[in-house]
């Protein structure tokens, strides 16, 4: 890998939790890092949880924040949603999905094994034109404030690794392999092209 920062990119469902906790974390880290949702739609619990509340992906982080505030202030205070959109309005204005970003990475993280499907589906249906490959890894995260932490603390592990490694490809599996061992999760991997 180049002495330039990694430039790697993270993915989740709706871009609002697991994505930008590992953007946090990896920035604090020097990476050079974006983050992504793969959801038409940004979703969050109700109280009723046959009636999620839904926003298109466009909709700013001040806005959901807003409505949700007037929806059930204390239910969404204390289920942490209103930190996550105060965190995320700092960092960018309102989510964005992968399929409209053409920026090349040399490595995209997805947190769920759905994502990491579409992901990889996504980037099999685009145009090569510089074959310029991508690494295509699955750490899978479950959506909780605390295991978003977790999970991203692994992806940046991962990244380090990748990082120092001079043959990616053969690093991957000995990565892998440690991380298997401290945190007990599993992997997937794949690479595609630009």
């Amino acid at each position: 890998m180049p002495s330039s920062p990694l430039r790697v990119a993270v993915v989740c469902m709706s871009n609002i939790n697991r994505s930008m906790e590992a953007h946090s974390i990896l920035r604090k880290k020097g990476f050079s890092v974006r983050y992504f949702g793969m959801g038409s739609l940004v979703r969050f619990p109700r109280l009723a949880p046959k009636e999620p509340v839904a926003y298109d992906s466009s909709t700013s982080c001040k806005m959901m924040h807003k409505d949700l505030s007037c929806k059930d202030r204390n239910y969404y205070k204390g289920n942490g949603v209103l930190h996550i959109l105060k965190r995320n309005d700092r960092i960018k204005p309102h989510p964005e999905r992968f399929q409209e970003c053409r920026d090349p990475f040399e490595v995209i993280f997805t947190c769920a094994e759905r994502v990491y499907d579409r992901v990889v589906a996504d980037m099999c249906a685009r145009d090569q034109e510089t074959w310029q490959p991508v690494h295509v890894i699955n750490v899978d995260i479950e959506d909780t404030l605390e295991l978003a932490t977790l999970g991203s603390l692994i992806i940046c592990e991962l990244c380090q690794g990748l990082q120092q490694a001079e043959d990616v490809k053969g690093s991957l599996a000995e990565l892998f392999q440690a991380e298997k061992e401290k945190t007990g999760g599993n992997f997937l991997h794949t690479v595609c092209f630009y």
